[in-house]
């Protein structure tokens, strides 16, 4: 069945219920590669529950809708599906256990040609179910680059991206991503064994399984917040990227920064392979 705009734009998803307790808090920020160093005080308390605090990036892993473009009723052809860019918008901290409520929908849907592909830009707000404060809110754009050419609208587009200061950063930070990276990662709840199982990965071309894009966007987000003075995440009000190539457990990721104002800009990239930009047209609002 081929894509078709008015299935997709009226995709029905039930609100999703999801509670996480200081446990799946701290094994998160793991994931990130907090706690490399148990005597900083600076990453402890994201992986102690002594004055335990959420990292930020931690909401992209609650109240997920699953694995709703696999239903043949989408349309979408999976084998060639990317996650193009991610956007968060922070209202309130998350509190570091507890019971939040999910609402997903397709905002919009743009065909950019049958050689193109097409975008599809999905919402997820997230509120917590006590208080019912919102949260956060998410976007996330996905390329899916086999479902071009299906007759929805094409002369749309998507937000301008950020633009990279042409001068030279003002700081970066480079943190090695440990070899068990992605094994921790995907007990957040993506179980896709492109990241756990070599013969998966080498099917799809890898010569190893890559780390999850969204691990690669917190490590970022972790770079970015040693870059602040205070060091303290609460700081974040928004965090944004674009994704331009996979990240492989047991490489360095060094992150670029340019501070305007109450905005930080910047990219990232791999060391080890010649500095391959993984993450880019990043930028993130401070409070």
């Amino acid at each position: 069945m081929p894509l078709d705009y008015d299935t997709l734009l009226n995709w029905r998803f039930e609100e999703v219920e999801h509670t996480y307790s200081k446990r799946d808090t701290m094994l998160y920020a793991l994931g990130l590669g907090f706690g490399s160093d148990p005597a900083d005080q600076g990453q402890l308390k994201y992986v102690y529950e002594r004055n335990l605090k959420s990292f930020p990036t931690m909401a992209v892993v609650l109240g997920h809708p699953g694995n709703w473009m696999t239903n043949p009723k989408a349309g979408i052809n999976m084998v060639k599906v990317l996650h193009g860019e991610q956007h968060l918008t922070i209202h309130k901290d998350l509190p570091i256990e507890g019971t939040i409520v999910g609402q997903t929908k397709v905002l919009d849907v743009i065909d950019k040609g049958s050689d193109r592909g097409a975008l599809i830009s999905i919402q997820r707000t997230i509120y917590e179910k006590s208080t019912g404060d919102l949260l956060n809110t998410q976007i996330a754009v996905i390329f899916a680059r086999g479902n071009g050419g299906f007759g929805g609208p094409s002369g749309k587009s998507l937000p301008r991206p950020q633009e990279i200061p042409e001068r030279a950063p003002d700081c970066h930070e480079d943190l090695f991503i440990g070899s068990n990276a992605a094994l921790l990662y995907r007990l957040n709840g993506d179980y896709n064994p492109l990241h756990s199982d070599p013969e998966i990965a080498r099917r799809a071309g890898f010569d190893q399984p890559i780390l999850h894009g969204l691990a690669t966007y917190g490590v970022a987000a972790r770079a970015l917040m040693l870059s602040l003075k205070d060091g303290t995440s609460a700081r974040f009000a928004s965090f944004n990227a674009r994704f331009s190539a996979p990240v492989f457990p047991g490489e360095t990721l060094r992150t670029e920064m340019w501070h305007e104002s109450d905005v930080i800009i910047f990219r990232a990239s791999v060391l080890d392979r010649g500095g391959v930009t993984v993450l880019n047209n990043g930028s993130a609002c401070t409070m």
